[in-house]
């Protein structure tokens, strides 16, 4: 199952983990090995796409091969959409966010990626970066956002993981 609630492709290797990474001041960072690790089995760009999360306050990203598992989500929302009456602007604004609001960035043989300005700032990316791993992509939240969060379990993973570097709340 996928956002929205439709299957599609079923993928053999999924995100799953957390990590906490430093970003320095032009935006460089490092994407973790488990991140990474799925991207290198999924293709052979060494590469991540990176977005805006359609409900949360952070960016969602995945290898550049998952983008046709969108496409299909977001053509089945507009089928669903369309059959109940609704309005065509959402599936445009979908499209818009799912493909144009997106930057393609390749990581160097030691996973280091520059965060791109417009990503960093619609993520409201600081100092700090929380991967957290959920299936199919994996979200990048500013973890001082993730503890202002409604969701238990993620404020309890960004406590936990700046407690592990030793980062007070």
């Amino acid at each position: 199952m996928y956002p929205g609630g439709g299957s599609q492709v079923e993928l053999e290797h999924l995100f799953n983990g957390s990590a906490l990474t430093a970003v320095d001041a032009k935006g460089r960072l490092s994407v973790p090995a488990f991140i990474r690790g799925v991207i290198e089995r999924r293709s052979d760009a060494k590469a991540v796409v990176i977005g805006m999360h359609e409900v949360s306050p952070c960016l969602n990203a995945y290898d550049r091969g998952f983008a046709r598992n969108l496409f299909a989500e977001n053509e089945r929302r507009r089928l669903a959409e369309e059959a109940a009456g609704g309005d065509i602007a959402s599936h445009h604004a979908r499209a818009r966010r799912t493909f144009g609001l997106t930057e393609d960035v390749p990581y160097d043989t030691s996973g280091r990626i520059i965060l791109p300005p417009m990503m960093r700032r619609r993520g409201k990316i600081e100092d700090l970066a929380l991967f957290v791993g959920v299936g199919g992509t994996f979200e990048i939240w500013n973890p001082r956002l993730a503890m202002e969060s409604d969701d238990e379990d993620l404020k309890d993973l960004a406590a936990y993981r700046l407690e592990e570097k030793g980062i007070e709340l």
